[in-house]
């Protein structure tokens, strides 16, 4: 689909960047979004725009709220709105960092870098873990139709929506768990990624069966490593053609179904929670019409 921002279905590149920034509500975004259409070329950079940057520019678009917390037993899912997320892409970090540089001076001063996240590719895109990540993928029209929107109309069709979280890993923990128990925390073998067929009800594959859920629960992931310093993880990029199937995903890893809590929770912990719009291209930029740009 040519109107869709093309990073988001290409695989994970070999490094990357996580910007998220804050707006100033006093002052108009609209300039800041017309420099960065010059630079975010969808491919290479892929940008979401959060609900108050929306608002700010008095419209909404259909589908876009704010993440959602929770609080269980030991574990709290946060939410951390941001006005602006771009997912940089590409092979040389120092690529990225020059491009960050070019896009946070473009958007400035209305829009102000809140968090920077460096990502990379482990292996052929393996968690931290060690264990593969978006085995469940859906792929090629099927990918599309989970990732993109349709039948919205002008300036809406071709988007997608984001969910990206960032989860801290305790590896001791996780290495001092038997293989078995690592197994049965995932839900597959490390050793050729099959799913297990007697995993436990709290193994993350079996929280998150996509094909379990009416209807269907499919969102393409997208997700990176991240470390820095002591800490290390996993930043979790989602995207739909809404945020339903990834609200019925979190819920029922919170328990709200059946009071069952996903076993990632032994030894990862999100740390934030950000929902985003991608809007589609038009003419190889970002296609704002709905925004009224």
């Amino acid at each position: 689909m040519s109107q869709i921002q093309k990073g988001i279905l290409a695989p994970v590149p070999k490094q990357a960047r996580y910007l998220s920034f804050t707006i100033e509500q006093r002052q108009s975004p609209v300039g800041s979004l017309r420099n960065l259409c010059k630079l975010a070329d969808g491919d290479k950079t892929v940008v979401g725009l959060g609900q108050s940057l929306v608002r700010a520019l008095g419209r909404e678009i259909r589908g876009l709220e704010v993440f959602p917390s929770y609080t269980g037993a030991g574990f709290d899912v946060p939410s951390t709105p941001a006005a602006l997320w771009c997912w940089l892409r590409g092979d040389d970090r120092g690529e990225l960092v020059h491009r960050t540089r070019a896009i946070v001076q473009s958007v400035a001063p209305v829009l102000q870098l809140q968090h920077t996240i460096d990502g990379f590719r482990y292996k052929s895109g393996f968690d931290l873990s060690g264990y593969e990540d978006g085995t469940e993928n859906p792929k090629g029209a099927a990918a599309v139709k989970a990732a993109v929107s349709v039948g919205q109309g002008t300036g809406l069709d071709g988007g997608s929506f984001v969910a990206v979280q960032q989860w801290v890993h305790n590896l001791d923990a996780f290495e001092a768990m038997t293989p078995h128990k690592q197994d049965h925390t995932i839900g597959r073998r490390k050793s050729d990624n099959k799913e297990l067929g007697n995993a436990p009800a709290f193994a993350h594959v079996k929280r998150t069966a996509q094909e379990s859920f009416n209807p269907a629960a499919f969102i393409l992931r997208r997700s990176m490593p991240w470390a820095e310093a002591k800490q290390a993880g996993l930043v979790f990029v989602a995207f739909g053609n809404s945020f339903d199937a990834f609200d019925a995903l979190l819920r029922r890893m919170v328990g709200v179904e059946d009071g069952i809590v996903d076993a990632l929770f032994t030894f990862t912990r999100p740390i934030s929670g950000s929902y985003f719009w991608c809007p589609p291209m038009k003419n190889r930029r970002l296609d704002l019409c709905a925004l009224g740009l």
